[in-house]
Order: structure tokens, then C-alpha cells, then sequence
């Protein structure tokens, strides 16, 4: 072999043990992770988040009985009022008409109702007069029948006596038909009246409701119409006019929309924190005092996660305070103290030897992903309470595309998340 093929010969070999030893050097390929550290909080807390406005413990949507024009509107919004105080009234003109008409029907039928008493006490008069006269003639044809059977009487007399007998008690028969004809009328007559008094009533009740007055006292929240409107009543499917709302400003309610995932975790009593936007800096405590048994209509048509109103009653709430103030509330569930938590994301479900899933979380130890398995508690904010690992454990938590299918025993390298 020449001396050039020697020194390229060797130059070869140099060249193929340098890349033994760099690939030595450089080991087996390791899983970029994002390391963090079991923390011990002396108080953890789990709290439920949710947006809503704010909104009157006590409210009224004021509407209207009857249909009209808005003639007076004496209030305004932001008065104060009480119950009882006339907050509009509708043209009254056709009530008015209407409860005249009654009142003269009833005034005419009770004149008729009188007439028809009077005549049936005569004919209850006259009957008794007639039941009077056939009693007397009864006893003289008695007389008279034993007077001629012993033979102190002439026959005719005795005839005479059972034909006056006979004509008493037709008269009293005709006497019990018109008593009972005149006591009829007397009843129809009362039913009649009866009939007139309660249309007169109801007529009476819709002129009563065209001064709409307020149930409650508090302040007027929302004017909805205009002197000079016309207020139409509900129908089927066709909602009335609704003119105000009045509010009781004493007790205000946050009334807050908790998603689905969240609200089984709610129970009533539960401290919470209302915060507005309005008033930037203040939290105002309260408590939960409703929570929805049903969820809330799905608005719009795409496909969304499903809500539950939830009412928190403000402990102490302030005169600034006005219905429809967008509001965020921090309800408290649970409160421990000395636990352990972790990043929630680190939290991962893996398949047992019998096929069960655990929990658990992958713990860094001599640069492999080692997983252990925990027992999980309460979740606060973005970390979670866990058992059954110490104190200042490093742990992977993400990224969450290799933590997904992150196995046990796989070697890892941690990288700086922040870069």
C-alpha cells in the first residue's frame, strides 16, 4: 500500500473513534420537562368563581290589569316610594262607564227584587186568610153533619155547608199556587241582583286598577313607558306591558351564573366575596342563599357548557349599591390548613396492573419521571391538595403535551419554563 493509502486508512479510523466516543459522551435521548416542587400551605383554600350582575333581594315588575293610554305618571326613576303610593294611572273613562251601568242595573233589579217581596208577602197573606176560611167552614159542615144525622137540620143545610167547605179549600189551593208563584219570583229576582252586584263589582275592580300602586316600598329602578303610552295586558304567548320595576334596596343580592363543573361543589351558607367593577379595591361578604336546581336556558345555537344560577346575599351592603352592576364572586368551599398541594396540571390518571386508573404524579428522581401514586383532595385556584408524597419533592408538571403520555421510567432532562 502506498503512503497515501495508509494515511487515509488512519484518518478513517481516527475519525470513526471519534464518533464512538462523541456519541458515548452524549448518552441515551432524554424528555425536555418542566419540573416543579411539592408545597406545604399552612392554609389552602377552594374556591368557586363566577360573573353575574347585581340584583334586589326584594323586586316588583310593575305591570298593568287593564288596557289604556297612560294618562299620569307621577314618578320617576330613582324615586322612592311605598306601598300603596300610585305610580301611574291608565284612561279611566270606559271603567268609569262601565261601573255606572252596573251600578243602575242594580239599583233597577233591587226595585224589582222589593216589588216582588212585597207581592209575595201578600200572597203568603192571602193564603193564610183562605187556610183561616177553610178551617171555619170545615168546622160549620161538621156542625151541620151532626145536626142533620140527628135530625135537627134539614138536608140542604148540609149540603150548603160542604159546598162552602168544598169552595174554602179551592181558594186555598189557588192561594198556595200564587204564594208559591210570587215566592218564585222573589228568588229569581234575588239571583238576579246577586248577578248585577258582581258585575258591578268587577266592574268596580277594573276602575280600581287603573291607579296602578306600588306592593312595596323602595325606590323605582327602571321606567319603562312614558305618560301618554298605551299599556297593553298579557295574552298567551304575547307578555303585557311591564311599565317599572320598584326594588327594595334594603337587602341586594349578587346573583352570579356557576358553571356546571363547579356547582355540585356549592352548598347553601357558604362564605363568598363579591367584587364590582364599579367600585375597584372593595369586596363586600356574603353568603350563599340559593342555589338553582335546574340549569339555566342555553343561549344562542352553538353548543356550550351548561350554568346554574346561584344567589350570594351581601352581609353588608352599601347605598351605592344599584341593580344590574356587573359583579364576579368568589365563593369559599372547603378550607384546610398544613397540606401539601401541587400544581394541578401535574395531577395524571395511569392504568394499574389489574387495568384500573390511579392517580398520581411523576416524581424526578435520578433524572427519570418515576410515577407515584397520590390521593387527591380539594382543588384551590390552580393547585390542588394531594396525600402520599413528601414535602419538596420535584415533580414533572409539564408540558402538558409530554405529560399527557409521560411513562414510568422514561429519562427526562428539566428545562427552564420561562424560556
Amino acid at each position: 500500500m502506498s503512503r497515501g493509502g495508509w494515511l487515509l486508512l488512519l484518518a478513517g479510523v481516527a475519525g470513526a473513534g471519534a464518533g464512538i466516543v462523541w456519541a458515548t459522551g452524549r448518552g441515551p435521548t432524554r424528555l425536555a420537562v418542566e419540573a416543579g416542587v411539592v408545597t406545604r400551605q399552612g392554609t389552602f383554600t377552594s374556591t368557586v368563581t363566577a360573573s353575574g350582575e347585581i340584583v334586589a333581594t326584594r323586586y316588583a315588575d310593575i305591570g298593568s290589569s287593564v288596557m289604556g293610554t297612560i294618562i299620569s305618571l307621577p314618578v320617576r326613576e330613582g324615586d322612592a316610594v311605598e306601598a300603596g303610593q300610585v305610580l301611574a294611572r291608565i284612561d279611566p273613562v270606559q271603567a268609569e262607564s262601565d261601573v255606572a251601568g252596573a251600578t243602575a242595573q242594580v239599583s233597577a233589579l233591587e226595585a224589582d227584587e222589593a216589588a216582588a217581596a212585597s207581592q209575595a208577602r201578600v200572597a203568603a197573606s192571602d193564603l193564610a186568610a183562605s187556610e183561616a176560611r177553610a178551617r171555619d167552614a170545615s168546622q160549620v159542615a161538621a156542625r151541620r153533619l151532626r145536626l142533620f144525622e140527628a135530625g135537627l137540620s134539614p138536608a140542604s143545610e148540609q149540603e150548603t155547608a160542604r159546598a162552602a167547605t168544598e169552595a174554602a179549600d179551592a181558594q186555598v189551593l189557588g192561594a198556595r199556587a200564587a204564594t208559591e208563584r210570587a215566592e218564585a219570583a222573589f228568588t229569581a229576582a234575588t239571583r238576579r241582583i246577586a248577578q248585577a252586584r258582581a258585575q258591578e263589582r268587577r266592574a268596580q275592580d277594573v276602575l280600581d286598577k287603573t291607579s296602578i300602586v306600588s306592593p312595596i316600598n323602595g325606590v323605582v329602578t327602571r321606567l319603562q313607558v312614558r305618560e301618554g303610552e298605551m299599556v297593553v295586558i298579557g295574552v298567551q304567548n304575547q307578555p303585557g306591558t311591564t311599565l317599572m320595576t320598584v326594588s327594595d334596596l334594603g337587602e341586594i343580592d349578587a346573583e352570579v351564573k356557576v358553571a356546571e363543573a363547579d356547582v355540585l361543589r356549592l352548598e347553601l351558607d357558604q362564605p363568598a366575596a363579591v367584587t364590582l367593577e364599579a367600585m375597584p379595591g372593595r369586596a363586600f361578604t356574603g353568603r350563599v342563599v340559593e342555589i338553582g336546581a335546574g340549569a339555566l336556558p342555553l343561549e344562542g345555537t352553538g353548543a356550550a357548557a351548561r350554568e346554574f344560577r346561584v344567589v350570594v346575599r351581601l352581609d353588608r351592603p352599601e347605598p351605592g349599591l344599584r341593580p344590574g352592576l356587573t359583579c364576579d364572586a368568589e365563593i369559599t368551599t372547603s378550607r384546610r390548613s398544613d397540606v401539601l398541594t401541587v400544581p394541578l396540571q401535574s395531577v395524571v390518571l395511569r392504568p394499574d396492573d389489574d387495568g384500573t386508573e390511579r392517580t398520581g404524579v411523576f416524581v424526578i428522581r435520578d433524572e427519570q419521571a418515576v410515577f407515584t401514586p397520590v390521593t387527591a383532595g380539594i382543588i384551590g385556584g390552580l393547585d390542588i391538595e394531594v396525600t402520599g408524597i413528601p414535602d419538596g419533592e420535584s415533580i414533572v408538571i409539564g408540558p402538558y403535551q409530554v405529560l399527557r403520555e409521560l411513562e414510568d421510567g422514561v429519562q427526562v432532562s428539566v428545562t427552564d419554563p420561562g424560556r
